[in-house]
């Protein structure tokens, strides 16, 4: 009995200091927050944008504030996230405002997709027509990260630094053998030659299908890329790909001054300097501070709202799309007067099929009532083209992945498992399908057919919104469709896309088709205030923060298991997940 009371006053005993801990935790984050909580920006004269280029690139900041009081709190590395929506917002305050001469571009290793990059990069041309300078710094410059700074009037780095340039490689990752260890048969039902989403559990390298398009595809991507870099710096396409040829990141960093990559090789204190040769005593002005730089535009009675589709469709994951909460946003927005147009941003790589029409369903509805104009981002590809698909013009950048109209569907058979388990099954049904598609045993002849032909109306389905909203016949969609991938630029040639461009762009066709010449942006969903970014911050986001920092590099490899459990119904979705590098 004392052994027992000890232990349990122990228990207890622990709790109380748990909680009181967790409490402190609590408090110090909060009032860190409220400490650090930045006053609106007034900007001096002589001033400089300084956009740190490290960390990962989003479509949309999510405005957390207690990330890096969390961080610090836990002993953690802060998780660096920088938002398109704000950077492309200070690019414009930036090009607007006199007291700002010029954008320091520091850093190099900012991760993000080829299209948002590129977003960036034409933002930094648009800033330069008015005269303002833009200078780059970076110890290291990744492969996308010197495509963007090639538009600076002079790139720097460090005399002991690296440039990566060696052409672009794709790799994925392929679960059969790991599979077949564990007695699990992945069972695939799907339409579309080039749909290869399902390879990884079936196969153990590439289709030949799934060969020929990431090959025609990254060579778009990479041919895109040079040839913008080819006329920022002046250097031949030829002499590019052959300094690729190279590896020149493992070369001498003279190198990359004698093939006029970049203009410097200065140290960190000299690259102030050279920014003082641009503006005498200036004043650096950083990307926070710029995002509190108060806005000026006038109050405008007529909105044009900007509504954003980003991540996988209803596939489990907290920052992906929720159809329900995504048709919810765009009823508001059709009902709402004062909103006289539409910008539907997708950065999607598809999902859930059934989730993909409803959205297609309550964006048909709005369109009978203003314009919807649709804004691709990194990619807006099989579910995401689906919900792309009814607009009346969509705009995509020339590296967006987009296309891949097809469907499948995927039952793991675990009847292996069972066995090397000792698990056996029994039971009773009251009718002969009963029992259908289970994950005990394998398909039945008539379950295979019974969901081929499932897949296969979802596929017409599909198709046919794709022509309708396109104005093509189904016959020419289907010879573009069978899942095949495509990027922008090939996409505008088959009738998938009606022009190149980003955001702006968009915005603009929007405010055309509405008869607008004066209007407010506004986006939509609304961002979530303090509180509940809070409590999400102690909860899933806090789940992530220590399964990455368990897992490591693999952290990626563990979600994509992971979300297997979460695909529910047939899927339209991207037909790979690749690691281009």
């Amino acid at each position: 009995m004392k052994q027992f009371l000890k232990y349990t006053l122990a228990t207890i005993v622990g709790v109380i200091v748990a909680s009181l801990l967790g409490s402190l935790i609590l408090l110090g984050v909060v009032g860190a927050v409220a400490g650090s909580s930045e006053k609106v920006t007034q900007v001096k004269p002589n001033s400089v944008y300084e956009i740190d280029l490290e960390g990962s690139l989003v479509d949309r900041s999510d405005d957390n504030p207690v990330a890096a009081a969390m961080a610090e709190a836990f002993g953690q590395p802060e998780e660096k996230v920088l938002g398109l929506d704000d950077v492309l917002a200070n690019i414009e305050k930036a090009k607007n405002d006199e007291n700002i001469k010029g954008i320091y571009l520091k850093g190099g290793t900012l991760a993000g997709g080829f299209a948002s990059l590129k977003e960036i990069r034409d933002a930094l041309i648009d800033f330069k027509k008015t005269g303002k300078f833009v200078l780059a710094y970076a110890d290291t410059y990744s492969q996308k990260n010197y495509y963007l700074a090639s538009v600076a009037d002079k790139i720097l780095i460090n005399p002991q630094g690296m440039l990566e340039l060696k052409g672009l490689a794709a790799q994925l990752t392929f679960f059969k053998n790991t599979l077949d260890k564990l007695g699990i048969e992945m069972q695939i039902v799907k339409v579309g030659t080039y749909k290869s989403a399902v390879e990884p559990f079936i196969n153990t390298k590439m289709s030949d299908a799934n060969r020929e398009q990431v090959t025609v595809y990254m060579n778009s991507l990479w041919d895109n890329m040079l040839s913008q870099i080819s006329a920022s710096r002046n250097i031949p396409v030829d002499s590019l790909n052959a300094y690729a040829d190279q590896c020149l990141m493992f070369q001498p960093t003279e190198l990359t001054k004698k093939y006029a990559l970049v203009d410097s090789l200065v140290y960190i204190d000299q690259a102030d300097s050279i920014l003082n040769d641009y503006v005498d005593d200036y004043k650096l002005l950083t990307h926070t501070q710029m995002c509190n730089v108060p806005d000026n535009a006038k109050f405008k009675k007529d909105k044009l709202a900007v509504i954003y589709a980003v991540g996988g469709i209803d596939d489990g994951d907290d920052k992906g799309i929720k159809s329900d909460d995504l048709v919810e946003t765009i009823n508001d927005v059709a009902k709402d007067e004062t909103v006289k147009a539409v910008v539907f941003r997708v950065s999607s790589p598809g999902g859930s099929a059934y989730g993909a029409e409803q959205i297609w369903r309550a964006l048909s509805v709005l369109k009978t009532k203003k314009p919807l104009i649709v804004s691709m981002g990194d990619y807006a590809a099989s579910g995401g083209y689906y919900i792309s698909s009814m607009a009346d013009s969509i705009v995509a950048q020339p590296n967006t992945i987009t296309g891949s109209i097809g469907i499948f569907g995927m039952i793991p058979n675990i009847s292996g498992l069972s066995e090397k388990l000792g698990f056996t099954y029994d039971g009773v049904k009251t009718n002969k399908m009963s029992d259908a598609i289970s994950i005990n045993r394998p398909f039945r002849p008539e379950e295979r057919v019974m969901m081929q032909n499932y897949v296969n109306r979802g596929y017409e389905l599909f198709v046919k919104r794709c022509a309708d909203g396109r104005g093509m016949a189904t016959d020419a969609i289907k010879a573009i469709a069978e899942g095949r991938v495509w990027t922008g630029e090939e996409a505008i040639k088959i009738g998938l896309v009606d022009k190149i461009g980003g955001m702006n762009d968009a915005i603009a066709i929007a405010a055309q088709k509405a008869g607008l010449d004066e209007y407010q942006v506004k986006q939509y969903p609304e961002k979530e205030d303090f509180m509940t970014r809070l409590l999400k911050s102690f909860g899933d986001d806090m789940e992530v923060r220590i399964t990455k920092a368990q897992l490591g590099d693999q952290y990626e490899i563990y979600q994509k298991i992971r979300n297997i459990k979460n695909l529910q119904g047939i899927q339209a979705r991207l037909p790979y997940e690749l690691d281009v590098k």
